[in-house]
């Protein structure tokens, strides 16, 4: 026989989470305990409206019983005074009055009425000021959390999903901490106060009722168990959704260009009905919960109408103690049926909670020692000692026995075909990964034993990908350093040869750049992002192919106001133009993560057959630039 696959494992609900979440109140201990008191006062009032209601009926059926006995006979009324409990006195003064005691009653209604609505105002606006407190501490420990995570960390996760962590799912523990857990606890102090009220009133009909409500709680318990696995898969299925329109938001101009917007309409699409359908198996699941309540809440009540009716033919019951049971009962019902709401608001809470505190705990490959010292200012010493370095998760080293010296103020350009492990090289200076093995020293100091922070400030960083912030061409520039003055800004444009085409718009440094740089060219950004890094004034600067998306004259322009700048600085260069690396103090040539060749281009033009070979293949001089440099001569 063939063996059947094996079904996976259903997803054991865990709500450990979400009682992490909860305890975020405690942040906010006074606006949470206002609002829980007010619950219990709101609900209190609530239970004396059907004592009042009982008191109105006994109070009509006296009255007219007293109408009755007042018109009867001497002989008999006496009779009938005894039967009924009265005695003469009490019926004189109730024929004086009858209308006292539903005055009374009516203005204790009012008067609760009044409380209840009060309390139930302080109520809301406690609970939701408390609810969005937390989702506001939830955003920016996630936001604060996401910010300090490693690459490795990012490099394994979609910006999409991030996003929907940030935001859905925030939002949908916000609304149970804020709502779902208030009802909650005004439906067990509702439920337990009208169960005792109804003992007091009528022991013999609260014990038809009692088998009924182990049943519905071992119900909801049952779904609360089923869905919550549910929820998590419904916020997988959103974060993929949100990762596909992210991305298509991103690359719109790609997807323009290539034509493919069907294509991406059909991935959007399905991902589209997997969630469509996953929603769906949930709302069947709900669709049949709610009327398993009503019917059970039915089956109570006709059990109750049947007893309570034998009662009040056999005069053991009056119509008032039977309004009150009949309004106590619905007290009890009413947190049953909300209990299904509030089951739904908690499982989507609980899976929510549970991804959102999968980046809060998540652990971070790059962080400070718990005795790191601060970088003190550096002189640019760069020492890469035999490291080695692997991906999270990979076996195959992308650097293996990596050694090489910088010195302060050297430029070291670093050449190697694609895969080579350049950009690794570069990304562990500031630490944006840790070494596997070895170490990198800076004026001798190893990088892990030093803060992050420290390190990559003193560190001028222009990455191959440009990205600019929303905000004006100042403000991009000014990134590293917002107090920076005017004139410091302008000097740092004017050293990436930024100045002209900033001044040449209509409101030159103050002029918005859009959504990441959108109203700028390939050229613009990347010599903004320079000046970025010159800002800074760092003693180690990283151009990660720093002028590959400029023109050949505008290459120049930059090349020859950096060949100023790097002067003083260690400067790591990675360059596909073989004008960023003719001057260059050394040359490390990777293959294969190792360093087969060092040395100057003069050099290794005459001994290195692989540099030989990238020179003639990737680095031949362009004959435009031959001119760029004899129209900027002319120009200067």
């Amino acid at each position: 026989m063939t063996a059947q696959p094996k079904r996976p494992a259903r997803e054991r609900p865990n709500f450990q989470n979400l009682g992490r979440a909860i305890r975020f109140l405690g942040h906010y201990r006074n606006i949470t305990l206002a609002a829980y008191a007010a619950l219990f006062l709101s609900t209190g009032a609530q239970l004396l409206v059907p004592q009042l209601l009982q008191n109105i009926l006994d109070a009509v059926t006296r009255g007219m019983m007293a109408q009755q006995l007042s018109q009867a006979p001497a002989d008999v009324q006496a009779k009938m005074l005894t039967q009924a409990g009265m005695t003469s006195a009490e019926l004189d003064q109730i024929l004086s009055n009858p209308l006292a005691p539903l005055y009374w009653a009516i203005a204790l209604i009012l008067a609760l009425a009044l409380v209840r609505g009060f309390f139930a105002f302080a109520q809301s606006y406690m609970s939701e000021k408390a609810g969005q407190s937390v989702a506001f501490d939830f955003r920016n420990d996630l936001f604060a959390k996401i910010q300090r995570l490693s690459f490795s960390y990012h490099d394994r996760n979609r910006t999409g999903q991030l996003m929907i962590r940030a935001t859905d799912d925030v939002e949908k523990v916000r609304i149970f901490i804020g709502q779902g857990l208030l009802l909650a606890m005004q439906a067990v102090v509702l439920l337990t106060g009208a169960l005792l009220m109804l003992l007091l009133t009528n022991l013999q009909l609260t014990l038809v009722v009692l088998p009924i409500l182990p049943i519905a709680l071992v119900m909801f318990m049952l779904f609360g168990a089923i869905t919550q696995p549910l929820f998590i898969k419904v916020q997988q299925k959103l974060s993929a959704l949100n990762t596909i329109l992210q991305e298509n938001l991103a690359g719109i101009k790609v997807i323009k260009a290539f034509a493919t917007e069907p294509k991406e309409q059909q991935r959007f699409d399905a991902a589209a009905v997997v969630l469509m359908k996953q929603q769906i198996q949930v709302a069947r699941i709900f669709s049949f919960l709610f009327p398993v309540i009503f019917l059970i809440a039915n089956l109570g009540q006709a059990a109750v109408l049947y007893f309570g009716g034998v009662q009040i033919i056999e005069s053991t019951l009056t119509i008032g103690e039977w309004q009150k049971f009949s309004l106590y009962l619905v007290f009890v019902f009413f947190p049953l049926g909300q209990l299904g709401f509030i089951i739904s608001q908690m499982s989507q809470a609980s899976a929510s909670a549970n991804r959102i505190f999968e980046i809060l705990d998540a652990h971070n490959e790059v962080t400070d020692k718990p005795d790191a010292i601060a970088l003190p200012p550096i002189q640019g010493e760069v020492v890469f000692d035999n490291v080695v370095f692997r991906y999270f998760g990979s076996t195959e080293p992308v650097l293996n026995g990596v050694s090489f010296h910088a010195t302060p103020g050297e430029t070291v350009a670093i050449l190697g075909a694609t895969g080579s492990g350049k950009s690794s090289v570069i990304n562990l200076i500031p630490r944006f990964y840790d070494v596997t093995s070895g170490r990198i020293l800076i004026d001798g100091y190893d990088v892990r034993d030093v803060t992050i922070e420290s390190l990559r400030r003193q560190i001028g960083i222009v990455l191959q990908e440009t990205n600019l912030f929303t905000g004006t061409i100042r403000d991009n520039i000014a990134f590293g350093r917002p107090d920076a003055t005017d004139e410091e800004v302008i000097a740092a444009a004017k050293a990436a040869a930024a100045h002209d085409f900033v001044t040449s718009f209509p409101d030159g440094y103050a002029t918005s750049v859009g959504e990441r740089g959108a109203t700028l060219s390939g050229g613009q950004k990347q010599r903004i992002a320079i000046a970025r890094a010159l800002l800074l004034n760092p003693r180690i600067l990283i151009l990660d192919d720093s002028t590959s998306a400029v023109d050949v004259q505008t290459e120049v322009l930059i090349q020859h106001a950096l060949d100023a700048l790097m002067k003083g600085r260690t400067s790591f260069v990675i360059a596909q133009r073989i004008s960023t690396v003719l001057n260059a103090d050394k040359i490390i040539v990777l293959e294969k993560g190792r360093i087969v060749a060092e040395g100057r281009h003069t050099e290794l033009i005459e001994s290195s057959p692989i540099y030989a070979e990238i020179y003639r293949s990737q680095l031949v001089e362009d004959p435009t630039t031959e001119i760029a440099d004899k129209e900027l001569e002319l120009t200067l």
